[in-house]
């Protein structure tokens, strides 16, 4: 039987450093910060990483460094994940699959399964992404204790279509793993806050602290509920932020400007 959507959910963000490709030393901090989170006086229903965690962005050795199939990552997630009955949404890390390496999320539920996967489908030219990593070809969804939720990664906050389809679909909340650096923080709030308001839904974004080379990330991780009021938002150090989601603000919100109502798809196109 079908459990019933739990109406208030916990979540915890991991607004953590990378070390540029050592691996060793990001699954070391990841494994730290998932027990301090689980530990927390208030226990998270769900636990977010930030984006490319397992190597940052060493593009020139990424196929060496990359977690093969994720196999690294979902041995230490779903052990972590049955053994607290917390679901995680397994930032992104460098997968490789084939010959290819992809920008990818894992989610993981309470029982330590993977509910489902999306591989980043926009490449971030500025970083050279799209000459290292190979792009996903579907849109990210899942459940979260019954919740429909839905998944980007860092650029892809940039195409509203993207967000908009999945809050067709019925999302409710918008997981956003992110390396999104300095100067960029007003885009990177802006962007966040527009996707929450145009779409109703809750955005919990995890960005990464830190330097790589030249690269200076910001952190500015952000919770933000449906009307695109902050719940919580991280400064530029190495920390965990907590925020409980009240999902049944999505409903009330969405009946209070029905903008999915007063839609006109039919006059939405491209040309003049």
């Amino acid at each position: 039987m079908t459990q019933p959507a739990q109406q208030k959910l916990n979540v915890a963000i991991l607004q953590m450093d990378i070390a540029i490709g050592e691996p060793e030393t990001n699954f070391r901090k990841l494994e730290s910060m998932l027990e301090e989170a689980a530990a927390a006086p208030v226990k998270p229903d769900l636990i977010i990483a930030p984006e490319m965690w397992n190597t940052g962005y060493a593009l020139d050795r990424i196929q060496e460094l990359a977690d093969p199939q994720g196999e690294r990552t979902k041995s230490l997630l779903s052990e972590f994940s049955r053994k607290h009955g917390i679901n995680v949404i397994a930032g992104s890390i460098a997968e490789k699959r084939g010959g290819d390496v992809y920008n990818t999320i894992y989610a993981f539920d309470r029982e330590g399964n993977v509910t489902n996967d999306y591989s980043k489908i926009h490449l971030f030219r500025l970083m050279d992404e799209e000459k290292h990593l190979a792009a996903g070809d579907r849109i990210g969804t899942l459940q979260v204790d019954g919740v429909p939720a839905a998944m980007m990664i860092c650029y892809d906050i940039r195409f509203p279509e993207l967000s908009r389809t999945l809050a067709l679909g019925g999302a409710k909340v918008l997981f956003v793993p992110a390396e999104w650096p300095h100067p960029r923080l007003h885009h990177w709030k802006t962007l966040l806050t527009a996707r929450a308001i145009e779409n109703q839904m809750f955005v919990v974004a995890c960005n990464r602290v830190g330097r790589s080379g030249e690269a200076h990330f910001f952190g500015h991780s952000l919770v933000l509920n449906p009307w695109g009021e902050t719940l919580a938002e991280g400064d530029e150090e190495e920390r965990i932020l907590h925020a409980t989601l009240d999902l049944s603000e999505v409903d009330r919100v969405r009946k209070t400007i029905p903008i999915f109502e007063d839609r006109r798809p039919g006059l939405y196109r491209t040309g003049f």
